[in-house]
Formats: structure tokens, C-alpha cells, sequence
């Protein structure tokens, strides 16, 4: 039994339908004749947009050495001034222990000169001078150490000072 379809296709005359295409090919190129010319502009475009794309890449890969030089200049910075400052640091313990040392020696002396003082007036005199010898000491003492800690502190900080310096003249 033939189906509707069928019947239809049975009954309707035959053409070809190359026609038809190529009619409509026709009528495409009367309306748009520079067609081909399209693809020009859309292939400029498409090689613009890649080689921005390209330029960015090499961009990126430049800035993002350039920041991971910057980062290892400032890890090698702080490096060399937490070496400083342990330097420092040891030198002070050093100096400090040396004038510990020193006070001590002289508080045992004095000990030995009070023992063997034969009047209170010469306890007096030995405690007097032991006083005024001390204060000096201590006074000589504190100066070495100030200024030791003042060149250990001004040496640890310089590496950093020159390379913030550094970094903020060439971000500039």
C-alpha cells in the first residue's frame, strides 16, 4: 500500500534540484559580488588577535622573570643581612661577656683588697676608688657596646635599604 508521501512524490512533476541551487548561488552572488574579500579582513583579524596574543605571551614570561630575579635579589639580600645580624649579634654576646669577665675580675680584687685593709679608713678609701674605677668602667664599657650594636644593626639593614633602593628605582 503507497503511503501519502508516496503519492504525493508520484503526482508532483519532475525537476531537477540542481536548479533550484544554483539559482540561489546566482541570486548570493548578485547581492553580495565581493564575498571572497570577506575572508580577508576576517584572516588579518585572526592574526592581530594571535600575534597580540603572542606579544602578551612574551610579555608575561619577561615581567614574570624580571619579578622572580627581583624576589631572588631580595631573598639573597635578607640572606646576607641575617648573616650580619647574627655577626653582630655575636660580636655584642662577645664584647658583653668580655666586660662581664672584666667587672667580675675587678670585684674580686676588690674583695682581696678589703681583706687584707688594715683600718676602716682604708676599706673606705679602697671602696671609694673601686667606685669611681667602675663607674668609668662601665661608663667605657657601655660606649663599646652601644657602638657596637649601632654598626651591627646599620649592617644588617644596609643590604635591605640597597636592594628596596634597588627595586623602587627599577619599578620606576
Amino acid at each position: 500500500m503507497p503511503t501519502l508521501s508516496k503519492k504525493i512524490t508520484a503526482a508532483a512533476p519532475k525537476k531537477s534540484v540542481a536548479a533550484p541551487v544554483e539559482a540561489a548561488a546566482a541570486a548570493l552572488k548578485a547581492v553580495m559580488p565581493k564575498a571572497p574579500q570577506v575572508a580577508a579582513p576576517v584572516e588579518e583579524i585572526q592574526h592581530s588577535f594571535r600575534s597580540a596574543l603572542e606579544k602578551g605571551v612574551v610579555e608575561s614570561r619577561a615581567a614574570f622573570a624580571k619579578a622572580k630575579t627581583q624576589a631572588d635579589e631580595a631573598a639573597s639580600a635578607f640572606e646576607v643581612s641575617f648573616a650580619a645580624a647574627k655577626d653582630g649579634a655575636l660580636a655584642i654576646n662577645a664584647k658583653a661577656f668580655e666586660a662581664l669577665r672584666a667587672n667580675a675580675e675587678a670585684n674580686f680584687d676588690f674583695l682581696k683588697s678589703v681583706f687584707a685593709a688594715k683600718s676602716l679608713t682604708d676599706v673606705i678609701a679602697l671602696q671609694t676608688d673601686f667606685a669611681r674605677k667602675q663607674v668609668e668602667t662601665m661608663t667605657s664599657q657601655s660606649k663599646d657596646i652601644g657602638a657596637l650594636t649601632q654598626k651591627a644593626m646599620a649592617d644588617a639593614v644596609e643590604p635591605i635599604k640597597e636592594q628596596v633602593a634597588k627595586s623602587f628605582k627599577i619599578a620606576v
